[in-house]
């Protein structure tokens, strides 16, 4: 089945896939303008005019919540679009989807929690790096936590960023009784955001889908921490800059490269190019990403999963299924 981020598919089947598969049960305003736009001819032909990699549900309609589109029914936001498009195309055209979900730390956290330290992380497709900064937010797990506390503080003490993620299925999440020992912490980014910039914030706050206005808080909580000690961020495609940036990290750290939800913009030929590089390195490898975007990991079919989760993986072993936002893990037994 095509995905609304498959550039070959018509404008309609890429709107109806979106309604149908990522803003179902998610967002009831963009599951509604996707499927509007799905059976408009005239908004088709407006979303037409961009270049392909830029007709993306996620770009299109951020890029008009930017501007003012209020949520709503399908109706009033294709007059709105109509009226505003101009303006929405030029945002399309110099802006990409970045967004920037500071939750999904917990998905990362009991993996990094397992390495042995002190770590040394770099983020491929970073955005503006709140991502980086997993040993400066609080966790609370809920469900079957398994051994370990169920709620995790910085060392430093509580943060401002509590991130709530639910544990699902029988095998206990292995969450850790203290916080990775992180030295060094840098990111590429095709367009890197600064957490100093409102205009930069602005993108990301238009980038959550409009109906998670706890993601919206979490994400200027999260860019307020990141702004008082910024991430190093390398702007460039991941696979040209990589290499340098790892080769940049402190030689007495572990070395963990990771990803959430990248790959799945990259060409098979930009992915095998970036999975020959990153399994070069020295470290670790911690991958999220959709169920066929990384080739050859073993998928957990054992294991209750969502049609939306994502692979979270280590060194290309599947550790759990991962919510796309951070929000739940089913961990794998025996993995």
């Amino acid at each position: 089945m095509s995905t609304s981020t498959d550039a070959t598919a018509s404008t309609a089947e890429r709107y109806r896939v979106f309604a149908e598969v990522e803003a179902r049960g998610m967002s009831a305003t963009y599951e509604a303008w996707a499927r509007g736009v799905a059976t408009d001819a005239a908004v088709q032909a407006l979303i037409d005019e961009l270049p392909s990699p830029k007709r993306q549900p996620n770009l299109v309609f951020s890029a008009a919540r930017l501007l003012g589109a209020e949520p709503g029914a399908y109706p009033e936001f294709a007059d709105w679009l109509a009226e505003h498009w101009s303006a929405v195309r030029e945002v399309a055209l110099t802006h990409a989807t970045q967004t920037n979900e500071a939750a999904r730390c917990a998905l990362h956290l009991p993996v990094l929690a397992g390495i042995d330290g002190p770590i040394a992380l770099l983020e491929v497709g970073a955005s503006a790096g709140l991502c980086l900064y997993p040993d400066r937010y609080g966790y609370r797990y809920t469900g079957d936590t398994g051994a370990g506390p169920a709620r995790l503080d910085p060392v430093d003490g509580p943060s401002a960023v509590v991130l709530d993620c639910a544990v699902r299925g029988t095998t206990p999440v292995p969450i850790p009784a203290r916080m990775p020992e992180i030295v060094w912490r840098a990111g590429i980014d095709l367009n890197p955001l600064d957490v100093r910039s409102q205009a930069d914030v602005d993108w990301l706050d238009a980038l959550v889908w409009p109906e998670h206005d706890d993601r919206r808080a979490r994400l200027r909580a999260a860019a307020a921490i990141a702004a008082a000690d910024p991430p190093r961020l390398v702007g460039g495609d991941l696979n040209e800059q990589l290499a340098a940036l790892a080769a940049a990290a402190p030689s007495d750290a572990t070395l963990v490269v990771f990803h959430t939800a990248v790959l799945m913009y990259l060409d098979d030929e930009g992915r095998e190019r970036f999975v020959g590089q990153v399994d070069a390195l020295p470290g670790h490898w911690l991958s999220v990403e959709g169920r066929r975007v990384v080739r050859g990991i073993r998928l957990r079919d054992d294991l209750p999963d969502e049609s939306s989760d994502l692979v979270l993986a280590l060194d290309g072993v599947q550790l759990a299924w991962a919510q796309p936002h951070g929000r739940a893990l089913t961990w794998a037994p025996n993995p």
